[in-house]
């Protein structure tokens, strides 16, 4: 929808058509819902993504997260950056300070609901050189221009506040929120998702 939004005033038959495709899945599937589980366990996880240089027109990339409490969709984003990065770790760090601001401020809610969170929450990124800097934070002439984003990673690493992690791209969540997917993998990453058809079956 955010790609297609781009060309309402001028659309092609190429956008036509990939409307077409989103108004079927919305028609075959118009009472799918969010299911939050009254068994979910406290404990936080994150999984963060970017598309880099993914627009064609302006080369700018999407990041996105999403984060669950226990098994629950608690909190998702996805964006557009305001800027081209020249690296694919620099969108990634991008989108991991968006989730870690997101993350303390849920720490914070928590805090206020008097809901305390002993352990640290589980990130999964699937770019090594991201998860490297993190915990090794050597800056040089490629990487400097998003030490910010990895100083404010790395603080929260040092608190306890996140615990990162690698995971593979086939596995990971948030993939789902920025890049087209095959049929198969899309189904069965909004199952994880937490998504149910309130008009199935029990």
């Amino acid at each position: 929808m955010q790609q297609l939004s781009l060309f309402m005033a001028t659309p092609l038959d190429s956008h036509y058509k990939a409307t077409t495709c989103v108004l079927r899945y919305l028609k075959s599937s118009p009472a799918q819902c969010l299911f939050f589980p009254t068994s979910s366990t406290l404990k936080l996880t994150g999984f963060a993504d970017s598309d880099w240089a993914c627009c064609l027109d302006t080369r700018k990339s999407i990041i996105d997260f999403c984060i669950f409490l226990g098994n629950s969709l608690i909190s998702s984003k996805t964006k557009k950056q305001n800027i081209v990065s020249r690296s694919s770790s620099e969108t990634e760090y991008r989108a991991l300070g968006t989730l870690v601001c997101e993350i303390q401020w849920l720490e914070y809610l928590f805090n206020d609901l008097h809901i305390p969170f002993t352990i640290p929450t589980s990130v999964y990124c699937d770019n090594r050189s991201a998860i490297y800097l993190a915990h090794n934070p050597v800056f040089h002439e490629r990487t400097k221009h998003i030490e910010i984003d990895c100083h404010l990673v790395r603080e929260k690493i040092k608190k306890d506040l996140i615990h990162l992690l690698p995971i593979s791209s086939s596995k990971k969540l948030a993939d789902v929120f920025t890049k087209p997917l095959h049929s198969t993998s899309f189904h069965n990453f909004i199952s994880k998702l937490g998504l149910m058809d309130i008009h199935g079956p029990t």
